[in-house]
């Protein structure tokens, strides 16, 4: 049985934080949250290369090519993470994107790719360089708040499970 056909096969699960139990089975057993867990720090710093090759650019003048390769390379790693995130969510909640849990991340992800490509776009049309690593650099801005909102519902998903451990040994103390 694929995973959305499990997911529309299980029995509704009560939703009291970001996953329900099955949905966190799924989550820890799927090879995808692995893949997520590792392009996401691998994200991060090619932008931190890439913001430091913008900025000396933009104060320099020198190294434009660096600069441009930097964004094209962060753009496709963003293009990955995304279509890889994608999958995530079809596994653990049986839909591609926009699961209620996600929603907000995601809809903030297409404007961070939106501006990414946007890039790309004026980088093939010849646009002026410094407005070129002026839009980088607001799509690195976008960026970083799409990466805070993904590490805030990581800690609210450690916290919920902490605290579900905490209420179960705490019942079966009860129950001693």
């Amino acid at each position: 049985m694929d995973a959305a056909a499990h997911v529309r096969a299980s029995a509704p699960a009560v939703r009291t934080g970001l996953y329900t139990p099955e949905e966190r089975k799924r989550r820890d057993a799927t090879k995808w949250t692995l893949v997520q867990g590792l392009l996401a720090p691998v994200q991060f710093l090619v932008m931190a290369i890439s913001v430091a090759l913008v900025l000396r650019y933009l104060k320099t003048g020198q190294g434009l090519e660096a600069a441009h390769i930097s964004i094209v390379v962060k753009t496709f790693v963003l293009y990955t993470i995304m279509v890889t995130g994608a999958i995530w969510e079809k596994v653990v909640f049986g839909q591609y994107l926009f699961h209620e849990s996600f929603f907000w991340e995601d809809v903030v992800s297409f404007f961070v790719i939106g501006q990414h490509t946007a890039y790309l776009v004026g980088l093939y049309l010849k646009w002026d360089p410094r407005f070129l690593m002026w839009m980088a650099l607001v799509a690195y801005a976008a960026y970083t708040v799409n990466a805070i909102q993904f590490i805030l519902k990581l800690r609210a998903a450690r916290l919920q499970e902490a605290a579900e451990k905490a209420a179960r040994a705490a019942a079966t103390e009860q129950m001693s």
